[in-house]
């Protein structure tokens, strides 16, 4: 594990809020304080630590002199169980799951049902398909519900959500108004539903829902129907609670329809031709990058649409179309990989939405390696020439045994 310290924003937030109801496990242990006569008082009970025989042992490391405790790089915090055993009413999400988990707006969008759900009903997502999702019920899930879905089948999947519609009967629908799946299938559902949907919500409060019209320019309220499309950041996520998450079934089995829509699978696009806000996978490169033949390799390679720092668009190395940051581009990517980034402000105000972050530095103590959810400590052209072994070594594999597949199934047959 690495030694480099990392900020817990939101437990630093919980230790300088007292009225929060965790305030008090995040206070360091007292071990000396001043008595009201002026005699130092000590805590003797707090002194030393449980070995692992269950003797009581004496620090003499220096760490617990002076009432100091030693920072630790994550605080473990249990959140309080919100629990509906019996809920009045069900609020349903159906989320993205863009690559099998729950992305920053799948989780807005739980945090508005979470407040439509209120403390009698229960949020009920409907997941289809594989999930790698581990955090459910930190994320505000009551109930969880997985169907089957194999690639791009909105009609079955329209009759799945209506078999749900037909057994918990949901006070409200919330799907996300993206371009990933949710848009497009909530305004199906509200076709099969025979419901006039609100789209582009950004505001629920007081029994009025607020969406965006007019290309962006207006705002549209009106009381809150039973299906919501909501944009991103409608609602804070949940972060206070942590929920049960039951799995539940259905009752019945959803009969299989006669698809009128072939999915002939994913259709092969150039990473250079993706827009910069809309692309997925980023491998961004800054001042620390030494050889951009190798950096434009390793992007083929991996796939992944190229971005830069301002400094290497500056030098000239890239195009200005392809700056990261406030002064560049905001990016939402799922995976961003920095090469030999620093990380100035504007380039992580830049990066703030992207769900991964993956840094690759000399430099253990830059701004980048503390953002990062994975660190590389390392020369980046070393760790290029290895990213570009490692695909070629996996994409090698995977041919052989496609290979292999194809000899054996003939003689099976």
């Amino acid at each position: 594990m690495s030694d480099i310290i990392r900020r817990d924003p939101r437990a630093e937030w919980i230790a300088r809020n007292r009225l929060h109801p965790l305030h008090a496990a995040l206070q360091p242990t007292q071990q000396s304080w001043m008595g009201p006569n002026g005699v130092l008082r000590k805590n003797v009970h707090g002194v030393g630590f449980i070995g692992p025989n269950g003797i009581k042992r004496i620090d003499r490391s220096g760490v617990q002199q002076g009432g100091a405790s030693k920072r630790t790089a994550r605080v473990e915090v249990q959140l309080p169980l919100h629990q509906v055993p019996a809920p009045a009413f069900y609020i349903a999400v159906v989320p993205d799951m863009v690559g099998g988990r729950l992305s920053s707006h799948d989780r807005d969008l739980l945090g508005l049902a979470h407040q439509l759900a209120g403390a009698d009903g229960a949020v009920l997502a409907v997941v289809f398909g594989e999930s790698k999702e581990t955090a459910f019920a930190t994320a505000g899930v009551d109930r969880l519900l997985q169907l089957d879905s194999q690639g791009y089948a909105p009609e079955q999947q329209v009759l799945s959500l209506r078999a749900v519609d037909n057994q918990f009967t949901p006070k409200h629908w919330l799907l996300p108004d993206s371009r990933s799946g949710g848009g497009e299938l909530g305004r199906r559902l509200a076709a099969s539903l025979g419901e006039r949907p609100a789209t582009r919500v950004w505001q629920i409060k007081d029994g009025q829902c607020v969406g965006r019209a007019g290309a962006g320019l207006e705002d549209v309220a009106q009381a809150v129907p039973r299906l919501i499309l909501a944009a991103a950041e409608c609602a804070e996520p949940v972060s206070e609670t942590r929920h049960e998450a039951l799995a539940v079934e259905l009752s019945t089995a959803v009969v299989p329809c006669l698809p009128r829509i072939e999915d002939v699978g994913a259709v092969e696009v150039d990473p250079a031709a993706i827009p910069m806000a809309e692309a997925e996978f980023i491998l961004s490169g800054g001042n620390g990058v030494k050889d951009w033949t190798l950096f434009h390799k390793t992007a083929s390679a991996l796939g992944a649409t190229e971005g830069a720092s301002r400094v290497a668009v500056d030098d000239g190395f890239m195009g200005r179309e392809r700056q990261v940051g406030a002064s560049g581009t905001w990016v939402t990517a799922r995976v961003y990989v920095a090469v030999g980034i620093s990380g100035a402000i504007q380039h992580l105000q830049g990066i703030g939405a992207c769900d991964k972050v993956v840094a690759i530095n000399l430099d253990p103590g830059c701004d980048m390696i503390k953002r990062a959810d994975l660190s590389v400590i390392g020369d980046g052209t070393a760790v290029l020439q290895a990213l570009i072994a490692a695909v070629e070594q996996w994409r090698g594999t995977a041919s052989v045994g496609a290979g292999l597949l194809a000899i054996q199934a003939p003689r099976s047959a």
